[in-house]
C-alpha cells in the first residue's frame, strides 16, 4: 500500500467542522488555538458556532479548512500516524497550503495567515459580480479549452480546475463564463452549472492577488517538506522551497491541474488516499479518475480509527 495525503478546498467547509476533533485530542483543539492567535480574532468560535454565509466568506473559508484538516492531522499524529506515512501529499487550491503545513514546510500559524491574506486578495481582485465560475460536466479538458476559447470575445474565460474526467471548471468575466455555459451545452456537456462562488479564482483576472501573494509568500519561511508536495499547477513532485513559493504564487491565476495530479501519483504507486480534514469531495473526484485508488475521509475522531484500523 502506497498512501498519499490530500487536502480539500474551498466548498467543503461546514458549521461545526473540526470540533469533535478538538474536543477528542488536545493537539487538535491547539490547533484552532494556534490558528485564532495567529489571526488576532476567535475563527474557532466562528467555525463552531457562527453562520454558514459569514463562514464561506473566501477570507474566513481557507483559514478555516486549513485548521480543521492540521487538526486532522494532529489526531493521526496523537494516534502514531505522521505525515511520513504518506508517500505525497497534495492539495486542492487552498489545501495545497494544508498539505505545505501538514508536510512541515510552512507553520501553522504562518498558514493561517498567508490564507487570510489569499482569501481577502482573491476577493479583492474581481469587483463582486463582475466574474463567474461554472463547472462543466461530460466534457473533456480539451473539449472545455476549446469552449472557453469560443466564449471568450476578448474577456477572460479560462479552463480553471481539471477536477476529473466528468468535470472541469471554468473561470473569468461573467458574461464570458455564462456564454461558456451555453456553448459547452450545445457541445454536448451534460449540464453547465454556474457555481456559487464570490470571485472568478485560477485565472488572468487573479492577478492583482498573484502579486499580493507574492509578496506576502516572499516574507515567510519555507521548508522543505517531510514528504514530496504534488503541486496544482505542475501535477507533479516537488519538494525545493524555493520552488513551492514560485508555484504557490502561479497557483493564484493558473490552473488546478487535480485529474493530472492523482494520475501522476497513481503512476507512482499510489493505491490509497485520505482526505485529510472536512467534507469527501476530492474522495469523489479522485474514484472518478482511478477507481483502483482506496480513499477514506478523515475529519472525525470515528475516521481517525477507521483509517487507523484501515493502515495496520
Amino acid at each position: 500500500m502506497t498512501l498519499a495525503f490530500v487536502f480539500p478546498g474551498q466548498g467543503a467547509q461546514t458549521i461545526g467542522m473540526g470540533k469533535a476533533l478538538a474536543d477528542a485530542y488536545a493537539a487538535a483543539k491547539a490547533v484552532f488555538d494556534e490558528v485564532d492567535e495567529a489571526l488576532g480574532e476567535s475563527l474557532s468560535s466562528l467555525i463552531w458556532d457562527g453562520d454558514i454565509e459569514t463562514l464561506t466568506l473566501t477570507q474566513n473559508a481557507q483559514p478555516a479548512l486549513m485548521a480543521t484538516s492540521m487538526a486532522a492531522m494532529r489526531a493521526l499524529e496523537a494516534e502514531g500516524v505522521d505525515v511520513t506515512r504518506a508517500a505525497f501529499v497534495a492539495g486542492h487550491s487552498l489545501g495545497e497550503y494544508s498539505a505545505l503545513a501538514a508536510a512541515g514546510a510552512l507553520s501553522v500559524a504562518d498558514t493561517a495567515r498567508l490564507l487570510r491574506t489569499r482569501g481577502q486578495a482573491m476577493q479583492s481582485a474581481v469587483p463582486v459580480g463582475e466574474g463567474a465560475m461554472a463547472a462543466i460536466l461530460g466534457l473533456d479538458l480539451d473539449a472545455v479549452r476549446a469552449v472557453a476559447e469560443e466564449a471568450a470575445q476578448g474577456e477572460v474565460c479560462q479552463a480553471a480546475n481539471d477536477n476529473d474526467p466528468t468535470q472541469v471548471v471554468v473561470s473569468g468575466a461573467k458574461a464570458a463564463v455564462e456564454r461558456a455555459a451555453e456553448i459547452a451545452k450545445e457541445k454536448g456537456a451534460k449540464r453547465a452549472v454556474m457555481l456559487p462562488v464570490s470571485a472568478p479564482f485560477h485565472c488572468a483576472l487573479m492577478q492583482p492577488a498573484a502579486d499580493v501573494m507574492a509578496e506576502a509568500l516572499a516574507g515567510v519561511e519555507i521548508k522543505a517538506p517531510a514528504v514530496p508536495l504534488v503541486a496544482n499547477v505542475r501535477a507533479e513532485a516537488v519538494t525545493d522551497p524555493d520552488l513551492i513559493r514560485q508555484l504557490l504564487v502561479e497557483q493564484v491565476t493558473g490552473s488546478v491541474r487535480w485529474r493530472e495530479s492523482v494520475q501522476y501519483m497513481v503512476a507512482q504507486g499510489v493505491t490509497e488516499a485520505w482526505e485529510i480534514g472536512a467534507g469527501k469531495a476530492l474522495s469523489g473526484m479522485i474514484r472518478k479518475i482511478d477507481r483502483s485508488v482506496a480513499c477514506s475521509a478523515v475529519g472525525t475522531p470515528e475516521d481517525v480509527q477507521k483509517a487507523l484500523q484501515a493502515g495496520d
